[in-house]
């Protein structure tokens, strides 16, 4: 007599990755330290200072909601912490220690908790607190940050059309927020994230590759298309921002059109508005677009009958 087989039917995902929501932030944790440990080096302990109130005061803001509505405490899967790495690098080193609280609670309770928590959020916590922050304290946001070359507050590179050298720009040696100016050491978190499956190349090279083809045609330079591919945050935000998984597309294609769109629309903020930066706006932007282009582009399901009309 045989014995019966017991199937146990659960729902899907069938498939697992063998990988933990905590093993993916570690390892973004570790692609954003070279870029972080570049901006303590160049703007001193200060940027120290706003990195670790930026992470400790997510991680409180993280454990505080999930105490108020009486849930599982989630601050073990690190995202807390890499949403306060990701905002303190959108800093300058010089705001009062207060702003990245402040910006932290809007980034872990409204952007990210209000919508349900990891995995919820429309658009990127980090970047949308930062867009606020920009909004609200504008003179304190502005960017003029302190450099150990001068030991004095100068102007970004696209605060006041600044002209840095192309070497100066790639290697980090200017003023700036503080994950933002050391390109080799973004460029090396990237590819980290990339040889451990952690981002797909679709996004990032996309929206490199168009950002430098768009200006490019605008200008009529090659250098001119590289000093604004090196300036400002577009290397943070194209490899550690516009990957997010919750606020960008799945499907191939649409993460191709996911860093054409950024690139497209921070070249007509760049070029046709007064903001001088456009990175963080042209990311939210398309966050927003995210599940139109999903619907647009799902593959179609094996067997599907066409609807009739």
């Amino acid at each position: 007599m045989q014995t019966a087989k017991v199937w146990r039917v659960a729902s899907s995902p069938h498939i697992h990755a063998g990988r933990t929501v905590r093993g993916i932030m570690l390892d973004v944790i570790v692609a954003l330290l070279p870029a972080g440990a570049f901006g303590v080096a160049w703007f001193g302990v200060r940027a120290l200072w706003v990195i670790a109130v930026s992470v400790a005061s997510a991680v409180a803001w993280e454990a505080l909601w999930c105490w108020l509505v009486k849930k599982p405490c989630t601050v073990g899967d690190l995202s807390a912490v890499v949403t306060g790495l990701l905002l303190a690098y959108n800093l300058p080193a010089t705001v009062p220690l207060w702003l990245p609280v402040v910006g932290t609670g809007l980034a872990i309770v409204l952007v990210k908790q209000c919508f349900g928590g990891l995995g919820q959020n429309f658009m990127n916590p980090a970047l949308a607190a930062r867009a606020i922050l920009m909004s609200s304290w504008v003179g304190l946001m502005s960017g003029n940050a302190y450099t150990l070359v001068d030991a004095a507050t100068s102007a970004t590179p696209l605060a006041q059309g600044a002209d840095y050298a192309l070497e100066a720009l790639f290697w980090g040696t200017i003023p700036g927020c503080i994950g933002e100016v050391c390109k080799p050491a973004l460029l090396a978190g990237g590819l980290y994230l990339l040889a451990r499956g952690v981002i797909s190349w679709r996004i990032p090279v996309t929206m490199l590759a168009v950002s430098f083809g768009l200006f490019w045609i605008s200008l009529g330079s090659a250098e001119g298309a590289l000093r604004q591919v090196l300036s400002g945050g577009l290397l943070l935000g194209a490899f550690f921002m516009a990957t997010d998984y919750a606020s960008s597309p799945t499907t191939p294609v649409g993460r191709l059109i996911m860093g054409a769109g950024c690139a497209l629309v921070l070249f007509v903020i760049r070029t046709f508005s007064a903001l001088p930066e456009g990175c963080s706006y042209a990311i939210l932007f398309m966050n927003l677009a995210a599940p139109l282009i999903e619907r647009f582009t799902q593959p179609r399901v094996f067997g599907e009958v066409k609807r009739r009309a």
